[in-house]
């Protein structure tokens, strides 16, 4: 369980974190959308802040892009030796990933969205039917011919014999089972999402630049649906003047604190 003091005068705008918590403890039904920002205490990098990925090299960015990867047999072979080596396969929950499953565990959490391909709110203790990963997962890996998933552990043990791993089925291009630039997400998984954002009081924005739709247009569909928005992340976003509640603070100490407060009213 999370344990930290909810005190608001650590955080730089106290009423800020008060607004919050009000509307948190008063919600029935709270819809979380999570980005980059949840997993960076876990040593995992995020990609547009100052010191993101893409941000310090902007070359990085080109091998996420599907057609490139599709065409280029030696960018895959890149890829994929990034892959065997990415912080995600080390990274363990953090104090944010905790606070979730704590929020979880209240019976208030509608779903948990998030543009994270890490796993980490599984490993944290959100169980994995409320958790809508809109960009897909690191942890398997697709066949773009037969569409096979398999654990990425697996296909990382045949890397030191193939550089370019195939399908094992059909012999077909395999890559991480995560959206790339050029792909589309899958309309399901987005109306999943959409409809969380109906169905909630709340719709807790965390860690996310709230800069890439379709994602971050759930806010305005969450908003339609008459629910207040509260952002919880380190830079302002383009939905601060729209949110019923904003914090800039460390999110590592304000989602504990927040989810403690809704956890006192719970019980």
């Amino acid at each position: 369980m999370a344990s930290v003091t909810t005190d608001p005068e650590p955080f730089t705008d106290p009423e800020g974190f008060e607004r919050a918590a009000d509307l948190l403890t008063s919600a029935e039904r709270i819809t979380v959308l999570t980005g980059a920002g949840v997993s960076t205490d876990s040593g995992i990098p995020d990609f547009r802040g100052p010191s993101g990925v893409w941000t310090t090299d902007p070359d990085a960015q080109a091998l996420s892009d599907i057609d490139i990867y599709m065409g280029d047999v030696n960018v895959r072979r890149q890829v994929w030796s990034q892959r065997r080596t990415h912080p995600v396969l080390r990274a363990r929950p953090n104090a944010a990933h905790r606070a979730l499953a704590d929020l979880e565990a209240t019976g208030r959490l509608r779903a948990l969205i998030t543009q994270n391909i890490d796993g980490l709110h599984q490993s944290g203790g959100v169980p994995d039917a409320r958790v809508i990963e809109v960009h897909g997962t690191m942890l398997r890996v697709v066949c773009m011919a037969c569409g096979l998933r398999t654990p990425s552990e697996e296909v990382f043990t045949r890397l030191d014999e193939e550089s370019d791993p195939r399908c094992l089925e059909c012999g077909g291009i395999q890559k991480s089972d995560t959206i790339s630039f050029g792909q589309r997400l899958d309309p399901e998984i987005l109306d999943e999402a959409a409809r969380a954002a109906r169905e909630c009081d709340v719709f807790l924005a965390v860690g996310t630049s709230l800069t890439v739709h379709p994602v971050a247009g759930l806010c305005d569909v969450a908003m339609m649906a008459r629910a207040a928005l509260v952002i919880v992340n380190a830079e302002p976003t383009p939905y601060d003047d729209f949110a019923g509640a904003v914090v800039h603070d460390p999110i590592g100490y304000v989602l504990p604190a927040l989810v403690e407060r809704v956890r006192a009213v719970s019980t």
